[in-house]
């Protein structure tokens, strides 16, 4: 792979032209000697940084000043109401932080790259027409892919390609696109909540064959992508999240899926299919025919068809999906997924018809959920002893049912209490739901089903891992680790033994906060880290002292 056109380090040359004096001569001389460049940040009070690929650098020892702010911003673009700016005729993007009063206290400028070659791994996908959602966390890579895919498909395929390009992301700033499109053409928004009505506007007035859309994430999107599908235009878009399960559990989304709703089956219907009567199924075909992870940048898993995927999910299994890499000598690999899933995905809970019975009968009677895990805790009839605790005792496992509730953050907060939890797709399968209080308010389905059968609900007042944490540690009446003390535990570890062994030392992922305190805290010991890897897992290695 590598960047679109000859011009690309005159493009690089102009963003580095666009910051303070100091600052692009640090930037320039590393951009030269590395070559990955990814972000400048700018942050008032702080010294400039420099993200790559493997970790920061600091620029200037001079922290960051008002007029340094304003030197920036005099030269890039206007800035929208998504507070995203860029440089006509370059793909870079300049975001910016705020304080209360409206003034700029931040800055974030992204390096853009036109790369070819980003969509080998699923060109033929691409090209036979069928619409397609890029699914991955920020950072990874979508956009990349997505303005490829764009140019692959006018330029190669001859087709007529409109992209909806909200923060002008895909084609650059100005009104004349950037040559990494090829021949398709660009449609800007004003303002992000108008991206909806501009992708019915772009399928009524333009005749495409194909539409490109970037960060499909409300209700009124997903409709408009459904409306556009059903026209028969191949849509090619993007949405964050890690994996399927993501878009399942996420009511404003889950329509790209097709949509999810509780069936009533009659009691003959349930005895043929070995089910409950109660069980979840599509509402209408998937807007989008394939399903593709992004895990890395040259590692996706692919589901297709969608709708064998989805039905399959619904009902507690998993469709073996295609994972695809790309070698070290360029060589892309295709086979079939068969490692077993993560035990809490889509495996039923084996207390799942003893939970709803005491569900029913704890309804009756008014009980807690607290007051519900001890009394599991007490009942010997409940299969296995529990799961061992580092508080000292047995946990009994619980099947929970997240609904609009991200269910990476559920993952992380049972990781870091280190507590026994099936994560279920079915409500009826399910101890208890947890839920946001607008969710709760509305009474959604899963929510009404759960409160006629007794089901316990926590309502979280956010979709955050403290939130999750706390839930769950209320429950199970247990203590919460502090994962930011942890991890400087074991960064302190880690650095005492890459002294003792001279070997570097990996440590385990963490957010870039508690990237930099390990950090601050290695440099303290007079040791030296480097970051590695891509969010969600990016890491600290900790470099081992020379001999």
């Amino acid at each position: 792979m590598m960047p679109y056109g000859s011009s690309w380090q005159e493009e690089l040359n102009v963003l580095i032209e666009a910051l303070p004096p100091r600052v692009a001569v640090a930037a320039q001389r590393l951009s030269q000697e590395r070559g990955d460049l990814l972000e400048i940040v700018l942050d008032l009070g702080r010294e400039p940084e420099a993200r790559f690929t493997d970790g920061e650098v600091i620029l200037d020892a001079v922290q960051v000043t008002h007029h340094d702010l304003e030197y920036v911003t005099e030269r890039v673009g206007d800035f929208g109401d998504d507070n995203r700016a860029g440089i006509e005729r370059t793909l870079h993007r300049i975001s910016a932080i705020r304080n209360r009063a409206g003034t700029v206290v931040g800055l974030t400028c992204r390096v853009g790259r036109a790369v070819t070659g980003t969509i080998d791994i699923i060109k033929d996908i691409v090209v036979n027409g069928q619409s397609i959602l890029l699914l991955g966390p920020p950072g990874i890579g979508k956009t990349t892919m997505l303005r490829e895919c764009a140019r692959v498909l006018s330029d190669e395929c001859s087709k007529r390609v409109v992209i909806v390009d909200t923060s002008n992301e895909i084609g650059g700033d100005g009104d004349i696109p950037h040559a990494g499109i090829g021949r398709s053409r660009r449609m800007q928004v004003r303002t992000p909540p108008e991206q909806h009505a501009v992708m019915i506007e772009a399928v009524e007035n333009h005749m495409p064959q194909v539409i490109v859309i970037d960060e499909i994430g409300t209700a009124l999107e997903a409709m408009a992508a459904r409306t556009i599908a059903e026209r028969g235009v191949q849509l090619v878009g993007t949405a964050h999240g890690s994996n399927l399960d993501n878009l399942l559990v996420n009511p404003t989304l889950n329509d790209l899926l097709g949509g999810i709703q509780t069936v009533t089956l009659s009691d003959e219907e349930a005895r043929r299919r070995g089910t409950q009567k109660s069980v979840l199924e599509r509402k209408a075909p998937p807007t989008f025919d394939v399903l593709i992870e992004i895990q890395e940048r040259d590692r996706v898993v692919v589901h297709m068809p969608l709708d064998e995927t989805v039905d399959e999910a619904l009902r507690g299994r998993m469709k073996p999906p295609q994972l695809r890499l790309r070698g070290e000598d360029g060589e892309i690999v295709s086979r079939i997924d068969t490692s077993a899933p993560p035990p809490a995905a889509f495996e039923p809970s084996p207390f799942a018809g003893a939970g709803r019975r005491r569900s029913r009968e704890r309804h009756r009677r008014g009980f807690d959920v607290e007051e519900y895990m001890q009394q599991r805790a007490r009942d010997t009839s409940w299969e296995g002893a529990g799961v061992p605790h580092p508080g000292g005792r047995a946990l009994q496992p619980l099947a929970v049912f997240p609904y609009g509730v991200s269910r990476t953050y559920l993952e992380q907060s049972v990781r870091e209490l280190q507590v026994p939890v099936r994560i279920q797709h079915n409500v009826d399968d399910a101890d208890m739901v947890l839920t946001l209080k607008n969710y709760y308010r509305r009474k959604d389905s899963p929510v009404r089903s759960a409160e006629a059968t007794g089901i316990p609900i926590q309502v979280l007042r956010s979709n955050t891992v403290a939130q999750i944490k706390g839930a769950l540690a209320r429950v199970y009446g247990v203590e919460e680790v502090d994962p930011t003390e942890t991890a400087l535990e074991e960064a302190l570890e880690a650095v005492e033994r890459a002294r003792q062994t001279t070997s570097d030392v990996e440590l385990a992922p963490q957010n870039s906060y508690v990237r930099r305190l390990q950090h601050q805290l290695v440099e303290r010991h007079d040791m030296s880290a480097r970051s590695t890897g891509n969010e969600p897992n990016r890491r600290l290695v900790i470099l081992g002292a020379e001999e």
